[in-house]
């Protein structure tokens, strides 16, 4: 009798990694992503502005970085 063996996808998928331009354009995506990526230390917003020369929304993060969105709304650092 032949048996059936069935892999679960936890071995199948090769990691879960994310890149920045695949997260959701919203901040709460963004902290999610970078506490994740942060060994899940959270990762919170320092301040917002617009830069005055793109006239985009910027976000400082507290990892040292500052994020803002594309043309596409997708993020990217500053």
């Amino acid at each position: 009798m032949k048996q059936k063996i069935i892999m679960s996808s936890a071995f199948v998928k090769e990691g879960e990694e994310q890149w920045l331009h695949e997260v959701m354009p919203t901040i709460n995506a963004l902290i999610v992503h970078l506490s994740k990526e942060n060994n899940n230390i959270r990762v919170y917003e320092q301040k917002s502005f617009v830069d005055p020369k793109t006239n985009k929304q910027v976000h400082a993060m507290s990892n040292g970085l500052s994020y803002t969105k594309d043309e596409k709304g997708q993020w990217f650092v500053v």
